[in-house]
């Protein structure tokens, strides 16, 4: 059986005395600059190229005959791993040929929002300290 212990101070942020309204004030900086550079992106995909030939429709071809077999027959080992490598081979080609740009912004806009990204993690930083206790029964 676990001691009831009285009076115990509550706990902060991540289990210490950092303070929990340190730890919110921080969180949402961090999520609202991360959120205003996160539009700021632009995310686009290009074609698959292979040597000057478009690869992109032989790439499904594993993926397809995978399924193919595992309609035939659902158990099949084969057609599991097609599948899978050809699930895997298309992802894989998805994220390689991904260009990624940032869009034209001001520099007040950019500080802004870089400044709330590094404000919010050094609040946060801070509030998974923990504070030293402070001895006020001694006299200076």
């Amino acid at each position: 059986m676990t001691p009831v212990v009285k009076n115990s101070p509550m706990k902060g942020a991540g289990g210490t005395s950092g303070g929990i309204g340190t730890f919110l004030a921080g969180a949402a900086m961090v999520i609202v600059g991360g959120y205003l550079l996160l539009t700021r992106v632009s995310v686009v995909s290009g074609g698959w190229w292979f040597y000057g030939y478009n690869v992109f429709g032989l790439s499904l071809l594993p993926l397809l005959v995978g399924i193919g077999v595992l309609f035939y027959n659902g158990r099949s080992i084969v057609g599991w791993l097609l599948t899978g490598a050809g699930a895997l081979i298309v992802v894989a080609g998805i994220l390689a040929n991904l260009r990624i740009y940032f869009q034209p912004s001001s520099l007040f806009d950019t500080l802004i929002m870089l400044g709330l990204l590094a404000g919010g993690i050094g609040l946060v930083a801070r509030s998974l300290q923990e504070i030293p206790a402070v001895d006020t029964n001694s006299r200076t």
